[in-house]
């Protein structure tokens, strides 16, 4: 009996390694291709507006479906989805690597943002589903929180690896080996689960709605067109949400079951992880500009001096989060993290023109890493925390949904604070490499109001421990054991 049990453990163990190098292929390719864009840009004659599109056509398709794909992989079964949206993204990601045009590549960029948002949205559901357990659970997102921030530095790296060692084309190309290997071990080790049946029910009216919605939100954050289009389609874009609310209340087989939103830990999850992603996310991007344009380093050196914010955040996460949670409850451990990430951005907010790499931005990278190490796992398993089994992929394409919007309303919000600081310096007379400076150290700033903003709702809407029964609680708004 105790072999097998050891049995399932090791497979389980194994399926989650390869749930994970899905997700990391995925998260590598939204900074890979950044390295690779001057390359491409030569190669195919892109304008440098144009060139921009080479990023959003991947990011408007993934941003926008993965609410509508976690609800898909509830009916058919989030095995199969997984499977789909794998296979799609790496065929798409073979048709890039051999494109000859700007056409193909942004076309298929957009295929394979489609696969990313179909894979994607299933992966935490898959996690919890694996692994009940709480300790075991926390130990899971763990280790999914450590690749999501290892992502982007490997990226980095890779990309000015494969750039400068053979072409931009395999900055592309590298993730159709990883993809059919993920397909091939996902069809052995990862038990095949039972959706409810497309006969459950698809709204088809709230998934164009929410689809169309999200879609253009990414679009306008995204787009640097005119302020006239932006204003207008970002108005169609919160009609066509807050016309998804009503419907959903209506519809009979509702994409986002608003009784959903009845579990207290989801609900403040989310709104945590949105308020969270949009500081850090935000950090990492204005501190890639702040070590290429002010302190001169190359794209390889940035990539390797982001290192230790995943290092740190493994051996937090990995290590020291399940362990906290269990002693000290999830409201204290996410708060405390979220506290010790905002001191590292506040470090940041005093950068110099001459700084120093390892005293003036190595402390707050290991303390994003840390601070995030702790708060990730204990967010992750408040936000999932569903009620019943049959919504876990809605909840985990909600889940990523957030992430997705949060992290490019950080990234475009504190770019845009930075930039426009930066541009107030010029004109009144501040050196060049001064007012970027300026920028940066003002978007800090912005990113460690938003990570505060975050540690209130924490300590305001997240329950000490997730399953426990609230004040005041009525049956309908209890939530079982998920983290």
């Amino acid at each position: 009996m105790s072999e097998n049990s050891g049995r399932a453990g090791r497979s389980r163990q194994l399926a989650l390694l390869v749930l994970c190098l899905a997700s990391l292929m995925v998260v590598l390719d939204g900074t890979i291709v950044v390295v690779a864009l001057p390359s491409i840009q030569a190669d195919l004659g892109f304008t440098t507006p144009s060139l921009a599109w080479v990023v959003n056509a991947y990011l408007v398709p993934f941003g926008g479906l993965l609410l509508l794909s976690g609800r898909l992989g509830d009916l058919i079964g989030r095995r199969r989805m997984f499977l789909i949206g794998v296979s799609v993204f790496t065929v798409a990601s073979l048709l890039c690597g051999l494109a000859v045009n700007q056409a193909m590549l942004i076309v298929f960029r957009a295929v394979q943002g489609a696969g990313a948002a179909l894979g994607s949205a299933v992966v935490l559901g898959m996690i919890v589903t694996l692994f009940p357990e709480q300790r075991e659970q926390g130990r899971a997102l763990g280790l999914f929180s450590f690749v999501q921030a290892a992502g982007a530095s490997i990226g980095m790296v890779l990309g000015g690896v494969l750039t400068q060692g053979l072409s931009w084309h395999w900055t592309l190309l590298v993730n159709v080996p990883i993809g059919v290997f993920v397909v091939a071990a996902t069809l052995v080790l990862v038990e095949r689960d039972q959706g409810a049946g497309i006969r459950a029910g698809v709204d088809v009216l709230g998934a164009f709605l929410v689809t169309a919605g999200a879609m253009l939100l990414v679009y306008v954050i995204v787009d640097s067109g005119s302020p006239a289009r932006r204003w207008s389609l970002l108005a169609l874009s919160v009609a066509l949400l807050a016309g998804f609310v009503p419907r959903q209340a209506k519809a009979p087989a509702p994409l986002l079951p608003l009784r959903l939103f009845r579990s207290r830990p989801l609900r403040g999850g989310n709104v945590v992880l949105v308020l969270a992603v949009c500081g850090m996310m935000g950090f990492q991007f204005l501190t890639a500009l702040y070590l290429r344009q002010v302190l001169g380093l190359d794209a390889l050196a940035t990539g390797f001096a982001f290192v230790p914010t995943p290092i740190a955040n493994a051996g937090v996460g990995l290590v020291f989060g399940p362990r906290l949670v269990n002693r000290f409850g999830v409201r204290p451990v996410l708060a405390g993290g979220l506290l010790i990430a905002a001191v590292g951005l506040l470090l940041l907010t005093r950068v110099p023109v001459d700084g120093n790499y390892f005293t003036d931005v190595l402390p707050a990278l290991l303390l994003a890493g840390v601070g995030m190490g702790a708060a990730v796992p204990a967010v992750m398993g408040s936000a999932m925390a569903a009620e019943s089994p049959e919504h876990t992929g809605v909840a985990s394409g909600l889940v990523n949904t957030t992430l997705q919007i949060g992290s490019a309303m950080g990234t475009a919000i504190l770019a845009t604070v930075a930039a426009a600081h930066a541009g107030t310096m010029l004109g009144s007379g501040t050196a060049r490499l001064e007012a970027l400076a300026g920028g940066f150290r003002l978007a800090y700033f912005g990113g460690a109001i938003f990570v505060v903003a975050a540690v209130a709702a924490a300590l305001v809407l997240v329950p000490m421990r997730l399953g426990a029964p609230e004040p005041q609680a009525t049956s309908d708004a209890a939530s079982p054991t998920v983290s």
